[in-house]
């Protein structure tokens, strides 16, 4: 072949290359979605479950937006249930336990989920991995030890660390009667975390009477989990009874297998914090979603 020959073809074999790897790069773009998993209720809080696609409305940063997913049939989650077993919980952790077991028994097959403590120490059942079995996981919770300080926000945010890499729905559940006093991490980095990794956190907050030695006090949930969990579309519950426990977690594993899947594809991506929000067009109804997303390649859902 004729070096001029040769050289023209070289060059068209890679100029097709360049093109191949821009249309890549457009497509890859145009493919990258915002997943979001809203929760309806009536003006009574009752949940909604039979709403269509053309009764939402998305809005990114203001502008409405092209709804490209939908779906109303309940999707699979995988769970870590992450519960406070600091010294102030000694009167209401049974009454705790037998709440997340409310929520743990409605798990359907295709979920998984574990189970988590935290005090002084955190810690995972099991520890390596995600499973289906509702009787393993209630019985996790027999294994559960009790510690003094309360580091919530590491919980979470070890929590986190385990959904690493997991696909689909990722819940976190956290319950706490008192203030994270022990924590290497704030409010701030574990919301920035969910935000992130599309990690949805539902929180329960109770007001609980302990004894700090001979004195009676009454505990206070920490502040900050109220925002933690609506940024990231999740419910937040503040409790004044320990009886209130077993309909709580009972809601909040009704209202995960109750969620609309939507989504759409972002016009713009800046690697700017963009603002979220899912309108339901019938009066009456709200929808609970998560509030915001990072508009950059490669860290939003696909």
């Amino acid at each position: 072949m004729p070096r001029r020959t040769s050289a023209a073809l070289i060059a068209a074999v890679l100029s097709l290359a360049t093109l191949a790897a821009q249309d890549q790069q457009k497509f890859k773009v145009s493919t990258e979605s915002v997943a979001m998993y809203a929760t309806v209720m009536d003006s009574s809080k009752r949940l909604v479950p039979d709403l269509v696609q053309d009764d939402f409305e998305i809005y990114d940063n203001g502008r409405l937006q092209v709804i490209t997913q939908f779906d109303n049939k309940p999707l699979p989650i995988t769970v870590i249930v992450m519960l406070d077993t600091s010294g102030s919980m000694t009167l209401a952790l049974d009454r705790v336990k037998q709440g997340a077991e409310e929520f743990l028994m409605r798990l359907l097959p295709e979920d998984r989920g574990m189970v988590g403590a935290f005090n002084d120490k955190i810690e995972f059942h099991p520890e390596h991995e995600f499973i289906g079995s509702r009787d393993r996981l209630i019985g996790a919770l027999k294994d559960l030890d009790f510690g003094n300080p309360t580091r919530l926000y590491d919980a979470i945010d070890e929590s986190l660390s385990k959904l690493l890499g997991v696909q689909g729905r990722k819940v976190v559940l956290a319950f706490t009667d008192g203030d994270d006093n022990a924590s290497h991490i704030g409010s701030g980095g574990v919301t920035n975390r969910a935000r992130l990794e599309d990690v949805m956190i539902y929180s329960i907050g109770l007001q609980n009477d302990y004894f700090n030695g001979a004195q009676r006090v009454r505990s206070t949930p920490d502040r900050g989990l109220k925002g933690l969990s609506e940024e990231t579309g999740g419910g937040f519950f503040l409790l004044k009874r320990t009886d209130e426990l077993g309909p709580t977690f009972t809601r909040i594993a009704q209202e995960l297998h109750s969620q609309y899947v939507l989504g759409f594809s972002p016009q713009v991506l800046d690697g700017e914090l963009h603002k979220l929000e899912v309108r339901v067009k019938k009066p009456g109804m709200v929808a609970r979603a998560r509030k915001s997303y990072v508009a950059a390649r490669g860290t939003i859902g696909h």
